[in-house]
């Protein structure tokens, strides 16, 4: 016997256009109910930069572009002397990036697990109507999947899944013979044999991370010290500015120091909002991280930032921003610790959303483009006008930002009002190439000098 669910099927379609709809005309109201920017974007940005006044918005900035996809054949803008292809194509929203000693390429294909807590009331949900709409509501493949460009063109012809079965697994890193994973609620490993293209080995849980039903800020980063004995795991705040209660923002908003060996654990260092991507600056071998900083203070607060690490320090969230900067919604208010915090190094920009950072690794890509660090900026929400949605390239002198302006190196990504694509991970092949993870794009590009192949 045969069933018919085509009049399903159109009432699904109908009841999405509805709702593509409801969500494009609320967006609509509250971008016209948002403040603009007052001051030019590069006053943000830097070591120094321009703090207004702060003032609490009563209807935050909403202004998101609607995810699309690329078109057939279209790709990203480039900085002069740069080419791009797609490395890989027709994922399941591509997250994060890792690269293997033999060239293999992991793509944490990923999105936010259930969080039954989070987002409650009239706000978190049009919240979730804004994720959606920015093309960040699909439910996570939970894999890991291996390319292999095995003629060296630029292009992975092979494509495997290493990994299923995980739980929004995010950060990689193999230290020996092992895989280390941190999927949301625990970093875990496997056994790994260079070449190999399938683990069926069951996972390892090394250390616990905290999740649970809020699990605002669900992804966790994570990244091995040059000896291999610790890993650093980044886990973000449960909130945007602690207002679901300080109790539930324990052990977050800060960057683990996990030993690989037992297991223990500690704070290496706090008040960081929502780190993600992570470095080590190769002279001085000092940890890097850039930050998304805190929203619902205006298109001009707060700028996110790349900074240094320093073991035990503390840089602010949810008490202050930018070192001193007192953010009175924090209540009660802890004047000690505002005294602790640490200014970053530098500021990249209000609401760009940085996640991805990879430091630069010779001339592969141009002299321009030899010392310093590559974000891959998400892009804002809470910005009139948008900012982010592109790749920018930080000119370091030495082991510190040289004072110099971003550069951008992969642009376009939002035309006629549309995200094309969104950049996430960021990382360096092992032909000097720039990878760049694009979740709504379903794509990883490769950019590279077009002197080259």
């Amino acid at each position: 016997m045969m069933f018919s669910f085509s009049g399903v099927d159109n009432d699904r379609g109908q009841w999405r256009s509805m709702a593509t709809a409801l969500v494009a005309g609320m967006l609509m109201l509250l971008s016209g109910c948002s403040e603009p920017a007052r001051l030019p974007f590069d006053s943000g940005v830097g070591a120094r930069p321009d703090l207004p006044p702060a003032h609490k918005e009563v209807i935050p900035t909403v202004h998101v572009a609607k995810a699309r996809g690329w078109p057939a054949g279209a790709t990203p803008d480039l900085a002069a002397g740069l080419a791009v292809t797609p490395f890989g194509h027709g994922l399941d929203h591509p997250r994060w990036l890792y690269v293997l000693p033999n060239g293999d390429v992991l793509v944490a294909e990923t999105n936010a697990p259930p969080k039954p807590q989070d987002g409650k009331g009239i706000k978190g949900f049009v919240m979730k109507l804004v994720m959606r709409y920015a093309g960040a509501g699909t439910p996570s493949a939970d894999r890991i999947t291996l390319l292999r460009d095995t003629d060296g063109d630029g292009i992975a012809e092979t494509r495997s899944v290493l990994l299923d079965g995980l739980h929004s697994p995010f950060g990689m890193a193999l230290v020996g013979a092992r895989l280390y994973v941190a999927n949301t609620d625990a970093v875990v490993s496997f056994p790994y044999v260079a070449g190999q293209l399938r683990i069926d080995a069951p996972a390892t849980r090394l250390v616990d991370l905290p999740a649970g039903p809020i699990n605002h800020h669900w992804t966790k980063n994570l990244i091995a010290s040059p000896d291999g004995q610790t890993l650093y795991v980044t886990v973000g705040s449960n909130s945007n500015v602690a207002e679901n209660g300080v109790d539930q923002e324990v052990d977050r908003a800060a960057i683990w120091a996990v030993d690989i060996a037992t297991g223990a654990h500690r704070i290496y260092a706090s008040g960081l909002r929502n780190p993600n991507g992570m470095g080590w600056e190769p002279g001085s071998q000092t940890l890097w991280t850039v930050v998304n900083e805190r929203d619902e203070l205006g298109s001009d607060l707060v700028p996110d930032y790349l900074t240094s690490v320093r073991q035990d320090g503390f840089y602010g969230w949810p008490y202050s921003y930018f070192g001193g900067h007192v953010d009175s919604r924090v209540q009660p208010p802890a004047p000690e610790m505002v005294a602790r915090a640490i200014v970053p190094d530098y500021a990249l920009g209000t609401h760009v959303a940085p996640l991805g950072m990879a430091f630069a690794d010779g001339q592969s890509l141009g002299a321009r483009f030899a010392h310093g660090v590559f974000v891959g900026e998400h892009g804002s929400w809470n910005r009139k006008p948008r900012s982010g949605y592109k790749v920018v390239f930080v000119p370091f002198d030495g082991p510190r930002p040289s004072g110099a302006m971003p550069v951008d190196v992969v642009t376009g990504f939002v035309r006629q009002d549309q995200a094309l694509g969104r950049p996430v991970g960021v990382a360096l092949d092992r032909r000097g190439g720039l990878l760049v993870a694009d979740d709504v794009g379903n794509t990883i590009w490769r950019v590279r000098s077009s002197a080259t192949r």
